[in-house]
């Protein structure tokens, strides 16, 4: 790997660290070259693209994306930027830790999300340790892995079920932890539970908490989901409608 890449990883993974209380690390999720263009230019440091939200711009439904398009799609939106850029894979498309890795690399990414759950359903945690193991050995100190723990999606919302996983998870090499759709209640409890950087899911609704509130509760990085591209999706419906008169 190059100085210029290396740097971008040592980069992105120190702004996770030593982060005061109520000033969590926000990270747009970009679904293209140019709305990441836009995030970057607005100042924030570096981005996480949603998997979900890159299929809806390509045309799929969440989880339909094949692999070879969701790695270009990072690719593209890695060179348009300068800053580093996390990438949600999912649970990885079936392919080979040292694959997963090599092709991460390949599209520019600095890390990236692995869920741990397939289909709606969830995987047995030892098993999903040892596949984050195999991940972590494949790419050394040059990727930040972001294992996502789906117990609130697709399991029986259990925090502690989530700080169970979390558990072994860090210890197989995780970065991070992401809870997703966690009740914004049990951050604390999260927090106080799980080793390490803490990802949380903001919402965009107008009653919800900010990013600075989340951070009070315990995250210690923010990313939205494919909030954002949904969010430019309705004003690209409002200018339609505009057009029509």
């Amino acid at each position: 790997m190059s100085k210029i890449g290396t740097s971008k990883v040592e980069k992105f993974r120190a702004l996770h660290l030593r982060r005061a209380q109520g000033d969590p690390l926000v990270l747009p999720g970009p679904w293209d070259a140019a709305s990441a263009r836009v995030f970057e230019e607005a100042g924030f440091p570096a981005l996480a693209t949603p998997s979900a939200g890159v299929a809806a711009a390509l045309g799929y439904a969440d989880g339909g994306t094949p692999a070879d398009e969701m790695f270009a799609a990072v690719a593209r939106i890695a060179r348009a930027v300068d800053v580093p850029v996390s990438a949600d894979i999912e649970c990885g498309y079936g392919l080979a830790p040292k694959e997963i890795v090599e092709r991460l690399l390949e599209a520019g990414a600095v890390g990236c999300n692995l869920e741990d759950s397939d289909g709606g359903v969830l995987k047995d945690p030892q098993e999903q340790a040892e596949f984050l193991a195999e991940v972590r050995s494949a790419a050394a100190d040059r990727l930040f892995v972001n294992a996502r723990v789906d117990v609130f999606v697709h399991g029986d919302r259990d925090p502690e079920r989530a700080i169970e996983r979390a558990a072994l998870y860090v210890a197989a090499g995780a970065d991070c932890i992401y809870p997703i759709l966690a009740p914004v209640g049990v951050l604390p409890l999260l927090r106080s539970g799980i080793q390490g950087p803490l990802n949380a899911l903001a919402r965009l609704d107008a009653d919800g908490p900010s990013s600075a509130e989340l951070g009070e509760l315990g995250a210690t990085r923010i990313t939205f989901g494919p909030g954002l591209q949904r969010r430019a999706t309705a004003a690209v419906q409002d200018l339609a409608d505009a057009l029509r008169g």
